[in-house]
């Protein structure tokens, strides 16, 4: 499926759409350039789920966890960031991977290229690309 967001809060409510279908188990990575709206679209999915904390890029601590109240199968958001990691022979010591495929935890994760020899093969990539200005196209 392709989209085209013409703001961030576009971007924000394609993701609060998705996380209405999510049911648990899912590593959805997402794709694409410094500012394309990978964040906003994990604003959207985070609200989706009910969670009412601010979320940010994870960048300096790699990864957070927020706890989800009001889903019965999703109890967990992982948010990873991967743009800082340099060390890959050291990527089990920083995110672990147990919470992969876990049916009640959703991952999601940005800049996966960086990890990409330790993604399970049903994972689901999301690209984000900048049109102009405000616009972006992502494909899920």
């Amino acid at each position: 499926m392709k989209y085209t967001s013409k703001s961030p809060k576009q971007t924000e409510q394609l993701g609060l759409k998705l996380a209405k279908k999510l049911k648990g188990g899912q590593i959805l990575c997402l794709v694409g350039n410094l500012g394309s709206g990978k964040t906003c679209f994990v604003r959207g999915l985070a609200r989706g789920l009910g969670i009412k904390q601010l979320i940010t890029s994870p960048s300096f601590v790699f990864l957070k966890a927020f706890p989800v109240s009001n889903n019965r199968k999703i109890k967990y958001l992982v948010h990873l960031d991967c743009y800082r990691l340099k060390n890959k022979d050291k990527i089990d010591n920083i995110i672990p991977l147990e919470y992969f495929g876990k049916k009640d935890i959703l991952v999601v994760i940005e800049w996966p290229e960086r990890i990409k020899s330790k993604l399970p093969t049903r994972t689901q990539y999301i690209k984000f690309k900048i049109l102009n200005n405000q616009q972006r196209k992502i494909i899920i």
